[in-house]
């Protein structure tokens, strides 16, 4: 296995163009990572098949000791504490796949779908389309972003935070029937459509629709009919006998506790200053945040280094083992006044606060404090 893969362009499309990078000093950030001497878009598949393989037998490992243990043994519950955070870990790779090339790690994608993707109902083709409109100028901080939070719940607002609460506690289940009724889809050429731009992808946001390509067709197929296998055998092996019944709320229990992992690393990705309307590529960047601090709680809710959020958004195919090596170049490299360096959050709750309470409550907070 090589360690290495040839080196990619400098700078994908689907990183920047002329018109995004209108603000000097993300042009002098363009110029410093590409003509560092080191090629930080490079991809080490060692680093991606290690970081995997450890992921998975740590995932699968933990979870079967918490499925098959007595219920309410001692050792269960941290068994239990465990799967979720490998499964977490497992399930961020999705991430990784999605920005990686059209014909780059191809066995890597395979491998990650089949033995993650489908094992959890997360594949990749539900998740690719949409993360890229997240990205894209077209669509960043509008009413139809499918990961902004402000789409899903009003920072400040109770009856909205409980709303969202609830939809987090629901789209465990909303997953699973959407793979389970899968062949129903099939009944009527309109239903299959609504189904493919409404519900395949993986976000919360209701407003938005994805765009179906002849390619999304083929790869949502290649995947669905696996799904809906992995989804059936669930009670299946109920009903013959094989499972005990509370096998369906110990799995949901751990789908709940990776959805709430991702939720929470959602509420601080970005500041949230968008108003629903399109922003310029620098309004872009200085809505995203860097965590650099080893806070425990930033560490937990952002693996893989995808806590260098802002840095991602302005390289999107930079790898993530190199964002880290990436920032460090930055800032040695930059000037002291560049705004790239005001872009490092001191943690996690500093954001995240603010998102839940809304800025001016969060200040009054910390003035209290």
């Amino acid at each position: 296995m090589q360690t290495t893969t040839p080196a990619r362009p400098s700078v994908g499309s689907e990183d920047l163009n002329a018109a995004e990078i209108a603000a000097p000093w993300i042009r002098q950030v363009r110029q410093a990572i590409c003509e560092s001497d080191t090629d930080f878009f490079r991809v080490s598949p060692l680093r991606y098949w290690a970081d995997f393989s450890l992921s998975l037998t740590a995932a699968y490992a933990s979870a079967y000791i918490y499925l098959v243990s007595p219920l309410g043994s001692w050792w269960q519950l941290p068994a239990f504490c465990m799967a979720a955070f490998w499964l977490y870990r497992l399930g961020s790779l999705i991430h990784e796949v999605c920005h990686l090339g059209q014909h780059e790690m191809l066995v890597f994608k395979a491998t990650w779908n089949l033995l993650a993707g489908v094992m959890t109902l997360t594949p990749s083709p539900f998740f690719t389309r949409h993360h890229r409109d997240h990205h894209s100028q077209r669509m960043y901080s509008t009413a139809e972003d499918p990961e902004y939070m402000a789409n899903v719940m009003e920072s400040g607002n109770l009856r909205s935070i409980v709303c969202y609460t609830a939809f987090v506690a629901v789209f465990p289940l909303l997953v699973f029937l959407r793979f389970l009724l899968a062949p129903l889809t099939f009944l009527h050429p309109k239903l299959r459509d609504w189904t493919l731009r409404r519900a395949s992808s993986l976000t919360f946001n209701r407003q938005y629709e994805r765009t179906i390509t002849p390619t999304d067709r083929r790869s949502i197929m290649a995947v669905e009919g696996l799904c809906f296998l992995r989804a059936l055998l669930i009670p299946l092996l109920i009903v013959l006998g094989v499972n005990h019944w509370s096998r369906i709320p110990m799995l949901y229990a751990l789908a709940l506790a990776t959805v709430f992992l991702n939720q929470m690393r959602l509420l601080a990705d970005h500041h949230l200053d968008g108003d629903g309307s399109r922003v310029d590529f620098e309004a872009h960047i200085m809505d995203s945040c860097n965590y650099t601090r080893n806070d425990p709680l930033t560490l937990l809710f952002f693996p893989f280094s995808i806590r260098y959020h802002a840095l991602h958004h302005l390289f999107p195919s930079l790898p993530y083992h190199n964002l880290k090596p990436a920032h460090a170049h930055l800032v040695a490299s930059l000037p002291q006044d560049s705004p790239y360096l005001s872009l490092d959050r001191p943690g996690w709750w500093c954001v995240a606060r603010q998102t839940l309470y809304g800025r001016t409550a969060a200040s009054r907070s910390t003035s209290a404090a």
